[in-house]
């Protein structure tokens, strides 16, 4: 899996004209998901954002996670993660197929319920418009 996580001031995500999530602060994911990976590296992952300090504490370090500041997270299907960036036209073979990509993206948002973060999300395979106001900027890639 990979995902590109941005601490957020707000974000959202649009379909076909209408609101379908938003949060204020928090973490904007991401997820593209690879044909090599199980419910154990969602599960991986979920824990790994769920755990990250990247907010900024009383001495401005990064050292506070997501529950020290009552965030929010917003999570986006991104099969372009996986682009083969080779030619100048990107091509996604790299990318799981949806049969398996759909699966374990839902099963990534349960892994975040679980831990205590039900996110607000887009809908796989839609065609979404993404609005985020980035703190910072920080964004981080991982990759699993």
């Amino acid at each position: 899996m990979r995902a590109v996580v941005t601490r957020v001031k707000s974000a959202s995500v649009t379909i076909a004209g209408e609101l379908h999530g938003a949060i204020g602060q928090g973490y904007l994911v991401l997820l593209g998901v690879g044909p090599d990976d199980t419910q154990e590296t969602a599960e991986k992952l979920a824990e790994k954002i769920v755990h990250l300090r990247i907010f900024e504490d009383e001495q401005g370090r990064m050292n506070r996670d997501i529950a020290a500041v009552q965030g929010s997270i917003l999570v986006v299907s991104q099969f372009t993660l996986y682009a083969d960036l080779g030619g100048r036209r990107p091509g996604f073979s790299h990318a799981a197929k949806p049969d398996l990509a759909k699966p374990l993206y839902e099963y990534f948002l349960v892994c975040l319920s679980d831990l205590g973060y039900p996110p607000a999300h887009g809908e796989f395979g839609a065609d979404m418009q993404v609005a985020s106001v980035n703190d910072g900027p920080v964004t981080l890639l991982y990759e699993l």
